[in-house]
């Protein structure tokens, strides 16, 4: 198993950043994608942004050019680092990260979730 925790979140004004990060633990795991994922009052869990082994990423539209995603294979974590934050990034965010381990394939594992309110 995999365990994720999650820390960073929080209020903040508009046009404010905050940090996200996401440690992975257990026992002899690998570690291939990581992730971040959101989900607003009502609205369905979307994806944000995600870094692979190698080190590409990808992002949703909404958030190009204002959030950064990074990882630290050594820690096992992953970091979401959201500046120029607006309303509309007021959501439960999500740590995934897909990894096996020597008893089981390639599977996905999600973090508790932490809140991110953007309000002044």
């Amino acid at each position: 198993q995999v365990q994720l925790v999650e820390s960073g979140g929080g209020l903040v004004q508009p046009g404010g950043s905050l940090r996200l990060s996401c440690a992975a633990s257990g026992s002899r795991f690998t570690i291939n994608d990581m992730g971040w994922y959101r989900q607003a009052p009502g609205k369905e869990r979307e994806l944000v942004c995600v870094i692979r082994t190698g080190g590409s990423t990808n992002y949703a539209d909404s958030v190009k050019g204002r959030f950064t995603i990074s990882r630290d294979n050594a820690k096992s974590t992953v970091y979401l680092q959201m500046n120029s934050l607006r309303p509309e990034d007021t959501a439960v965010y999500y740590c995934n990260v897909k990894a096996s381990t020597y008893y089981t394939t390639t599977r996905d594992y999600w973090g508790q979730g932490t809140q991110v309110t953007v309000s002044s």
